[in-house]
């Protein structure tokens, strides 16, 4: 007889796990009507592997099932150990991806319907209390016919999953978790992306805002987009600088002080990783806000 584990409630969740094996990348979206849901379901580590944990969440089962992977176990191997290990097994759903793109997902016949899984090259998708499998079968087909960066086939795959029907009781929470090798702020740690919406009422159009930020914020324009900070563009960041008090003076000039206003602009904006004073340029992204908020 499958026994309730005590003082837990389910995490009626849909997921997807993923990896970009070319990238370097791991990482998982998450949505539910659980609040904080990013901050119970999803665990990776770059090199190793990530894991969806949900339904009556183990979470043991994220740092356990890393250190496996990171051992040499795949996801099979992994996941296979990890529901053999836990007599509370019936109760669990729990998605797997390695860094070698091998993919697993469990659900347990105890989990609250609809609940199922699917998995394909590169990912695993999961979900219970749904309205129905076409919850899954979106974000599947999503995560298949999507390129682009992970973070973002991710995240559109869990838009997909909402609009096929969800989570059955409503909506609160979603997450986007991505891990790459140095790719963390200033190249200190592995996290690319770790964004949450704890509380919504739209959740993963909250995420998807988030996500744009992200791009904003932290994005790189290729060399040859990037625009030059001279002529008429000058004279545009210039007279900007000087209505907002971060520049005075008439002539439009590059000089020590169009670079000191620009960097205490630009900065003030967040937009630091998107601007080059040395070499004189800036990301279309970057003006194109700039434009956008100040005109």
């Amino acid at each position: 007889m499958t026994r309730m584990p005590q003082d837990l409630r389910p995490i009626a969740t849909f997921s997807i796990v993923a990896a970009d094996v070319e990238r370097g990348e791991l990482g998982i979206a998450v949505a539910s009507k659980f609040l904080a849901c990013g901050a119970v379901v999803p665990w990776a580590s770059a090199g190793a592997g990530a894991v969806a944990t949900q339904s009556y969440s183990n979470t043991a089962y994220g740092p356990d099932g890393i250190r496996m992977m990171r051992d040499g176990l795949s996801a099979e191997q992994t996941l296979a150990r990890l529901i053999a290990e836990d007599p509370d097994r019936d109760l669990r759903q729990v998605g797997i991806v390695d860094a070698r793109g091998g993919s697993a997902s469990h659900t347990g016949p105890g989990c609250h319907g609809w609940a199922g899984g699917q998995t394909g090259p590169g990912f695993a998708a999961q979900g219970n209390i749904l309205v129905g499998a076409d919850t899954v079968q979106a974000m599947a087909s999503s995560f298949r016919s999507s390129t682009g960066q992970l973070v973002d086939r991710l995240v559109n795959a869990l838009a997909g999953g909402e609009k096929a029907g969800g989570d059955r009781r409503g909506r609160q929470a979603s997450a986007v978790y991505v891990v790459r090798a140095n790719a963390g702020y200033g190249g200190k740690n592995d996290v690319l992306v770790d964004l949450r919406v704890d509380d919504h009422p739209d959740p993963i159009s909250e995420l998807r805002r988030l996500l744009d930020l992200q791009h904003l914020y932290f994005g790189s324009s290729p060399a040859s987009e990037r625009l030059a900070l001279d002529g008429a563009l000058l004279v545009e960041l210039c007279d900007m600088m000087r209505r907002l008090n971060y520049l005075q003076g008439a002539t439009p000039t590059w000089n020590d002080a169009t670079a000191k206003a620009l960097d205490a602009f630009t900065s003030t904006e967040n937009l630091e990783e998107r601007i080059d004073l040395k070499a004189r340029t800036i990301d279309p992204p970057a003006l194109a806000y700039l434009r956008k908020t100040f005109g």
